[in-house]
């Protein structure tokens, strides 16, 4: 049995020590080096190359190092029988409610403006509304969305979710499915997306949906590059119908140094930072999982590939 790790934007090193820590029998090897495929028998991955793990002919379960399954998804050639499974935050959720805050804060304090007015040598102070007067919108009701709706609702702000399914969450006044998105962008001032990316949410954040949103919204994404149609952000800003974004993630990743994000007065850049999945946390799941797997049970935490997610 071996482990294969694969990702361009995790510490392997780490996870090879912390792996080896916890399943000391179990070697851990390093892609390209995947040794004979059919010793490989668990992979623990992040946006693996098309094709890596259907050319595993033992493998019993792939780890999503990261929140999105979409990179493993996107290859159809993954045996269905081998299940896809996502860690439970993983030290992300923390993360991820800092880095929201700091974006609602931004807008809600109405600091992106007095960027503008300190540029200019502007002594001016701006009336700020109440924060339960500030209706945050959340896409995405999950693990993270709920971590940051917890944090919003106990800063006082009025809190929003819509997801695809029906939820409830305390202190959330809770929208779901396509009849549902109307009223919740309707009523949305600072507009967040955590959605998981599926053939449903792709470019989900166009000039239709961002359009109904009030005058004066703002935008914050930090789940997938793919919700985005960037184009139809840029024209919203321009038109003065959104006031301002914050964006950590985008499609293609990097983001090519000639798009015009970089340099957009409205546009906050951060490159895919706003939640990292920690290493020992995540190699506590995967070593639990692995066992409970060597002993037959049924894997926790398995995505629904029909959902995608």
């Amino acid at each position: 049995m071996t482990l294969l790790f694969c990702s361009a934007f995790d510490d392997a090193a780490g996870y090879e020590r912390a792996m080896a820590a916890r399943l000391p029998d179990m070697p851990v090897r390093v892609y390209p080096d995947t040794g004979p495929p059919e010793a490989v028998t668990y992979a623990m991955v992040w946006r693996p190359p098309l094709g890596l793990l259907p050319s595993l002919p033992n493998l019993r379960a792939v780890f999503n190092l990261g929140a999105g399954v979409d990179g493993i998804l996107s290859d159809s050639d993954v045996p269905d029988d081998v299940p896809v499974i996502r860690l439970a935050d993983a030290g992300m959720a923390p993360q991820m409610v800092e880095w929201v805050l700091h974006g609602v804060l931004r807008f809600h304090r109405r600091f992106d403006e007095y960027e503008v007015e300190q540029a200019a040598r502007r002594w001016t102070r701006l009336a700020v509304a109440p924060a339960g007067r500030t209706r945050v919108g959340l896409m995405g009701l999950g693990v993270l969305g709920q971590a940051v709706a917890r944090q919003l609702t106990a800063l006082g702000y009025a809190v929003r979710g819509w997801s695809r399914r029906p939820k409830t969450v305390d202190g959330v006044a809770c929208f779901n499915g396509r009849d549902g998105l109307d009223a919740f962008l309707a009523e949305t001032d600072i507009l967040v997306c955590l959605l998981p990316l599926t053939r449903e949410t792709r470019a989900i954040l166009n000039r239709d949906t961002l359009g109904r949103l009030p005058r004066g919204a703002c935008l914050i994404n930090a789940a997938r590059g793919g919700h985005l149609v960037d184009a139809d952000l840029i024209a919203l800003l321009d038109k003065d119908h959104l006031r301002g974004a914050q964006l950590d993630v985008f499609d293609p990743e990097p983001l090519p140094a000639d798009h015009p994000f970089w340099s957009h007065p409205r546009i906050r850049v951060t490159p895919h930072v706003a939640a990292v999945t920690l290493i020992e946390p995540a190699c506590d799941q995967i070593a639990d999982i692995i066992r409970r797997l060597e002993r037959g049970e049924a894997p926790a935490q398995a995505v629904d590939r029909t959902a995608g997610y």
